[in-house]
């Protein structure tokens, strides 16, 4: 048995602890904003908050969670995450939309971790996730509008 809680309910599971947590939110869960991309946590659109951090939950164990807090794009809330959102929107951000949770769940931490980002900052917190629709220049921008909207 698995006890973990996430967007603020508590689950008790019994599921094989080798099952990736990005299963257990699909599938036992049905959250199903986190995306599958590739696997192998390289292209980020599994990201979700593991603790307060980014994770990426199809190479994490549901066994690794026992007693943690998950929060999933469907429940990322707080001043940051309505930056990120609002900033996405207005510059049009997406266009396929399949990597856009995970880029707003890294976006959302960055800002949570370093208010005013710089580039280099932006490409660190961002590494690794992928934007097939290649909108990278869209999404610094998002980050960039975002951060300020923050300052007040």
């Amino acid at each position: 048995m698995t006890t973990f809680r996430v967007n603020g309910r508590d689950h008790d599971l019994d599921i094989d602890p080798d099952t990736p947590l990005l299963w257990v939110l699909r599938d036992e869960l049905r959250l199903t904003g986190t995306k599958f991309g590739c696997g192998i946590a390289q292209c980020g659109a599994c990201t979700v908050m593991l603790d307060g951090m980014p994770r990426r939950s199809c190479v994490t164990p549901i066994s690794m969670v026992e007693g943690s807090e998950i929060v999933t794009i469907e429940a990322i809330e707080g001043p940051e995450a309505d930056a990120v959102r609002a900033a996405w929107t207005a510059i049009d951000v997406p266009q396929c939309g399949w990597c856009q949770s995970g880029q707003i769940m890294s976006a959302t931490a960055l800002l949570q971790a370093i208010p005013k980002p710089t580039d280099g900052d932006i490409n660190d917190a961002m590494a690794g996730n992928v934007c097939r629709c290649a909108t990278y220049v869209r999404i610094r921008q998002a980050i960039h509008d975002a951060a300020k909207t923050l300052e007040g």
